[in-house]
């Protein structure tokens, strides 16, 4: 599984930490939205470390579909009627500004990253109302936007609303570029945060301001990130010999596809499905089943998933990791909109730490949530988390670890404990503990990449048990109860 993007872009090796250091800022989290804090720092002339436990760019954002755009599904007519009308503008101004900024910081530097300029629609194939609301709420905010009837997508469609002049890139070219002259540790894993001091497994930092960027809070309490988000995966296929689309355009059904192109491919995505439930797989054949459908002469050349923090107002949380932290911030709960999020996350941030004020960052501020914001989603989020500690309790399996076929997995008892086996296809068993290192809650398998997943809160593990994404910063316990 690649992604085009990794495909065609490598980054020098960093070295790892080796011993404690001090610095003014430390970032946590060598993804886009640490990248683009740490540049946007040097820009106000302050140094920072930035450390990753992987390589730069080797999780969710080497995994987009990197468009940079305002657009972000049904979400202004939603803020308007929660927030109110000045919030939704904050809301629309600092993702235009996100925009706004990377062409700043491209033309300036005249970075080789396939920008282009591109028109982003939410389309519908019946009848929607909603489109009709969005529209009149992108209008009110600011943003440009109409609705027409036709476009290049391979079927016809009822309405799609359009914005104008929104982006499209290659991510790890533009970040390629502008980590060269940031100071990054790869393969340094954060542990433990106790006020200015990270504790690393190579070694301690400590900083008068730290940001995690982690995709996913790494850091449980305070905070509490893990009761007020849930992750979804969505999977992505790279043809040959498709159509160009003109445009960049995603589904108002949440079970349609994406469209974008970059250079001679179509990237079509889809198949979202929450974190630990793709138990019996078929999410890329699905893609494949449709590209043939639209495409009949297409050839699949990549494929790839990506992860994302949904957060119950569909608003992302960027600023003091918690009210009692002030020299600790987070950047998370992007919403499946990266790009221009982490742009706002960067651009906020990087105001705090040397005292400046902007004008758009209340609406993302992570002290605005309460249990009435968007309480059915909230709700619904809650049962997922004690459904799945609960089945960890009560749930035992009677398979026997002989009726495992190769190239599954199962949950059984084992050895007096609830164990993952996967029997690969030459008939080894890969035994690892179902109880995520994170809080505890059941994993689940995921056919479709061989994987243990978290259905609470996201974290991944190979059938081996390694580590893989946060929250969960261990690997797994073995059948022997290692780790």
């Amino acid at each position: 599984m690649e992604s085009v993007w990794n495909h065609s872009c490598k980054f020098d090796n960093r070295n790892s930490l080796s011993g404690n250091l001090e610095t003014n800022v430390l970032i946590i989290g060598a993804g886009i939205a640490g990248l683009l804090t740490g540049y946007l720092l040097k820009e106000k002339g302050i140094d920072s470390i930035i450390i990753d436990a992987e390589k730069i760019c080797s999780g969710n954002t080497e995994n987009t579909t990197a468009k940079i755009t305002s657009q972000h599904n049904i979400i202004y007519e939603k803020i308007i009627r929660e927030f109110g009308l000045e919030k939704a503008k904050q809301y629309a101004y600092a993702n235009e500004l996100a925009i706004k900024k990377y062409r700043e910081i491209i033309e300036k530097n005249n970075i080789d990253c396939d920008l282009e300029e591109k028109d982003a629609y939410i389309y519908t194939l019946y009848e929607d109302d909603r489109i009709q609301k969005e529209l009149e709420a992108a209008l009110e905010v600011g943003i440009k936007a109409e609705i027409v009837h036709k476009t290049s997508l391979p079927f016809g469609i009822r309405d799609a609303l359009k914005y104008k002049d929104q982006a499209q890139f290659n991510p790890l070219k533009f970040l390629n570029f502008i980590s060269k002259d940031l100071e990054i540790y790869e393969n340094t894993r954060a542990l433990e945060v106790e006020d200015n001091l990270v504790k690393t497994d190579k070694g301690e930092i400590r900083a008068n301001h730290i940001v995690v960027a982690t995709h996913y809070p790494i850091i449980n309490v305070p905070g509490f990130y893990f009761t007020r988000m849930h992750q979804d995966r969505t999977y992505v296929i790279a043809l040959e010999n498709a159509g160009d689309v003109d445009g960049m355009y995603i589904d108002l059904d949440k079970n349609g596809y994406s469209f974008r192109n970059y250079k001679n491919l179509l990237i079509l995505g889809g198949a979202s499905k929450r974190t630990g439930e793709n138990k019996e797989g078929g999410a890329y054949d699905n893609l494949r089943k449709k590209a043939k459908e639209f495409y009949p002469n297409s050839k699949e050349v990549f494929n790839w998933s990506a992860q994302d923090c949904i957060t119950p107002d569909g608003v992302p949380y960027i600023g003091q990791y918690s009210s009692n932290t002030p020299n600790l911030y987070v950047e998370t709960g992007f919403n499946k909109w990266g790009m221009t999020s982490s742009m706002v996350a960067a651009m906020i941030i990087s105001d705090m730490i040397v005292g400046k004020e902007n004008e758009f960052n209340e609406i993302f501020s992570p002290h605005r949530f309460d249990f009435t914001a968007s309480i059915n989603q909230l709700t619904k989020d809650g049962i997922e988390t004690i459904k799945n500690f609960s089945m960890q309790k009560i749930y035992i399996p009677k398979e026997h670890i002989d009726h495992v076929k190769s190239g599954e997995a199962e949950i059984v008892e084992y050895d007096g404990k609830k164990v993952g086996v996967y029997k690969d296809l030459e008939g080894k068993y890969h035994i690892v503990s179902t109880k995520c290192a994170h809080l505890g809650c059941q994993l689940q398998w995921n056919k479709d990449e061989l994987i243990w997943e978290c259905p609470c809160h996201g974290s991944r593990y190979d059938y081996d048990g390694n580590w893989i994404e946060s929250p969960s910063i261990y690997s797994l316990s073995n059948a022997d109860g290692e780790k």
